[in-house]
């Protein structure tokens, strides 16, 4: 970190590489309504999205190569990879290498072996690296680790995740490359997610059965995906990733040997901050939701026919992992995702596409 920035009198300066979806709408604003962050320079190629970026963080140094990012080390506090999939070891392993404390968008890397070496590389040089793992404050997620902690479920049984679309048309773009550098797909992209929060919720993974097609007519990466996960807890997570899904299924279902709970929609943030709303701190609610959508918990019923007890659903909370990182610079200690779980949701995602490839169920070993 800068000895010149930072100080307690000022925000930590921020260098966000890439301004597209993920810099532009998730997290450059998170950044911005952060107190103790501030976006001090973007950059991107493309003259339209400096432009963007300019507009709406006014004073924002824009610069048209990550390389030019990094150069400036010594005037900034934080790394943030906004950019491809393939580019994520090789700018993060440059930053760290520049003394830079880095945040990275999910997926961290190809491979738990590379995610593992960016993790010894920042532990050597004392700087943070973490995984931007912002489903984990999902509202409906929040709210199914209350219920977890609660011991409303009783033993849970089952863990049924999904992230389900209707997109009959491929839009192409790297994040749907059948090329394997570009590390596309929806068992890295939705899978990354989806795996994060089982782990989270239920443990280690000790073995992995995966389906993986390519359904649409022109694509090129997986499309629609399917992953059982057995946890060394005893917990099955069945988790469902797909863009070929014409009638959705429940975002959430837990089933225990006391209760379950079935969720449907999506935490309404991401549509939030598309529609260029910010979280603010003068008490406007934010990743709030209708009572209309909030999930229902009981047994021997269903939540189609009014069964089970309606639960409110938490808030989701976006602006939570930037402010722990924050404190995680100035304060020390661990950032809120850190390199080493990410690494143990890459063991699991690589498992799936062998899985899968082979037609068989995949053991995990504990890492060394």
């Amino acid at each position: 970190m800068s000895d010149s920035t930072g100080t307690p009198d000022s925000p930590l300066r921020v260098g966000l590489i890439g301004y597209g979806l993920a810099g532009s709408v998730f997290h450059a604003p998170l950044i911005a309504t952060t107190d103790d962050l501030v976006v001090d320079t973007v950059s991107t190629r493309s003259p339209q999205r400096q432009a963007q970026a300019r507009a709406e963080h006014p004073g924002v140094r824009t610069v048209d190569t990550p390389e030019a990012v990094i150069d400036r080390a010594g005037a900034l506090d934080l790394i943030v990879l906004a950019s491809p999939n393939k580019t994520h070891v090789p700018l993060a392993t440059a930053a760290l290498e520049a003394g830079l404390p880095v945040v990275v968008d999910k997926p961290l890397a190809a491979t738990a072996a590379e995610a593992e070496q960016l993790a010894a590389l920042a532990d050597s040089r004392g700087l943070l690296l973490s995984v931007f793992q912002n489903r984990r404050w999902d509202n409906d997620f929040r709210t199914v680790r209350k219920l977890l902690d609660e011991g409303a479920f009783g033993e849970v049984l089952r863990f049924e995740s999904r992230f389900e679309r209707w997109r009959p048309q491929p839009k192409g773009g790297w994040r749907e490359s059948g090329d394997p550098a570009e590390v596309g797909g929806l068992l890295y992209d939705l899978g990354s997610h989806l795996v994060d929060q089982a782990l989270t919720l239920f443990g280690p993974a000790a073995s992995v059965y995966a389906e993986s097609d390519v359904r649409r007519p022109g694509a090129e990466a997986d499309d629609d995906t399917f992953i059982a996960v057995t946890h060394t807890s005893g917990v099955r997570s069945h988790l469902w990733m797909s863009a070929t899904t014409a009638q959705l299924g429940p975002r959430f279902r837990v089933l225990g040997s006391k209760a379950g709970y079935v969720k449907h929609g999506l935490d309404p943030q991401e549509a939030a901050l598309r529609e260029g709303l910010r979280p603010t701190a003068d008490g406007t609610a934010w990743g709030v939701e209708p009572e209309s959508s909030w999930g229902r918990l009981g047994a021997g019923t269903s939540p189609r026919d009014g069964g089970g007890e309606v639960v409110p659903t938490l808030p989701g909370d976006y602006p939570a992992y930037y402010a722990a990182v924050a404190r995680a610079l100035r304060e020390g200690g661990l950032p809120p995702v850190t390199a080493r779980e990410a690494a143990a949701a890459l063991r699991v995602l690589e498992a799936a596409k062998l899985s899968a490839a082979e037609g068989r169920t995949v053991t995990i070993a504990a890492p060394a």
